[in-house]
C-alpha cells in the first residue's frame, strides 16, 4: 500500500520544534501532561523519528532511548488511522536491530495495549500510573521468546502470531482454553486472519473436543462461518492425551508455548523461529495421527 507519508529520523538539535509541536499537542494539550513531565534530561540522548507529509509538516513522532526503551509514540488526531504509529514502531525496531539489541520495552498506556501486541510486543508486570495515566509495561525480543506471565500476557502473542502469519496458523489446546481463546481480542484477530484474500488455513488440534462444545465455545461459531479456514482434530493416541503443554505457531517463525496447558504462563513471541519449526513439525506428527472433529460442522 502506498503512503502519503515518509518516516525520517530526526535530529534533536535541528527538528527540536517539530518534536515539541507534536508532542505537547498530544500529551500537554490532549492527554493533560504535565509540560515540566514530558520534557527530560534523556530527549537529547534519544534516537528520534518523525513522520513527515509531503510538505514536511510533521504527523507523529517516537524516540528510542539509551535505556533501549521505545516511548513519546504520537500521532497528530487528524492523521490517525493511517498507519503512521505502526510504521514508526518498525523504523525504530529496525534501528534496535542495527544496534543488536537483544530485547526493547516500552510502558503502554493501556487503552494502547491491543497496538503494541500486534507488533509482537508481550505485556509484563502489573498495570501502574505514569503522569496520572495507566500504563503496563511491554517487551518484545530481537529476536527470540519473551516471559509470558498471564492470559493477557498469551493473548498478546496469540494477537501478533495471527497479525504476523501469512497462510497458517496451528494450535494445540486441551479443550480451547477457556480465558484465552474466547477472548474478544484473540476472537478478532483469528477472524481478521481468516478472511484475509488468500488462501488460508487455522488448524486445532484438541485432546477434549466435546467439551468446547458442550460449553458452547466461541470459537466454534466463528469456525463454522469459515469452514474452509479452519479445520479440527482430536487425538486418539493415550500418549498425546497425557501430554501437558499448549502451543501456537505461525508460517513466519512466531510461536507461543506454555508447558502447562491448563495455565496461562510460558514464553512467546513472533521471531523465535526455531521454535515455530519445533512446534510444527511436532504438531504434524500428532495431527496425522489423530481423528477430524466432523461433530463440528455446522448442520
Amino acid at each position: 500500500m502506498s503512503r502519503d507519508f515518509a518516516i525520517v529520523a530526526a535530529d534533536y538539535a535541528r527538528d527540536h520544534a517539530l518534536l515539541r509541536a507534536v508532542r505537547e499537542t498530544v500529551f500537554v494539550q490532549e492527554q493533560q501532561v504535565p509540560v515540566e513531565l514530558e520534557w527530560d534530561a534523556l530527549d537529547p540522548l534519544c534516537y528520534h523519528v518523525l513522520a513527515l507529509d509531503a510538505g514536511g509538516r510533521a504527523l507523529g513522532t517516537a524516540r528510542l532511548t539509551p535505556e533501549r526503551r521505545i516511548g513519546r509514540m504520537a500521532v497528530l488526531a487528524p492523521s490517525r488511522g493511517r498507519g503512521i504509529g505502526e510504521a514508526m514502531l518498525a523504523a525504530l525496531l529496525e534501528e534496535a536491530r542495527r544496534r543488536q539489541w537483544p530485547e526493547v520495552s516500552l510502558h503502554a498506556q493501556l487503552h494502547a495495549l491491543p497496538f503494541y501486541a500486534r507488533a509482537g510486543f508481550v505485556p509484563a508486570g502489573p498495570p501502574f500510573e505514569e503522569a496520572g495515566i495507566g500504563h503496563r509495561e511491554m517487551r518484545r525480543r530481537l529476536p527470540g521468546a519473551s516471559a509470558v506471565e498471564d492470559a493477557e500476557s498469551a493473548a498478546a502473542v496469540l494477537v501478533a502470531l495471527a497479525g504476523h502469519a501469512r497462510r497458517e496458523l496451528g494450535l494445540y489446546t486441551r479443550a480451547m482454553d477457556p480465558g484465552l481463546l474466547d477472548r474478544m481480542d484473540v476472537l478478532d484477530a483469528l477472524r481478521r486472519f481468516a478472511v484475509r484474500p488468500g488462501e488460508h488455513r487455522i488448524r486445532v488440534l484438541l485432546q477434549d473436543a466435546a467439551t468446547p462444545q458442550r460449553g458452547g465455545a466461541p470459537l466454534l461459531p466463528l469456525a463454522q462461518r469459515l469452514p474452509s479456514v479452519f479445520a479440527f482434530r482430536e487425538v486418539r493416541d493415550p500418549v498425546d492425551a497425557r501430554y501437558p503443554s499448549a502451543y501456537a505457531f505461525n508460517d513466519t517463525g512466531g510461536a507461543l508455548f506454555r508447558p502447562l496447558g491448563h495455565r496461562f504462563d510460558g514464553e512467546g513471541g513472533v521471531d523465535d523461529a526455531p521454535a515455530a519449526r519445533r512446534l510444527q513439525l511436532e504438531f504434524d506428527r500428532v495431527w496425522e495421527r489423530s481423528r477430524p472433529c466432523t461433530e463440528y460442522r455446522a448442520l
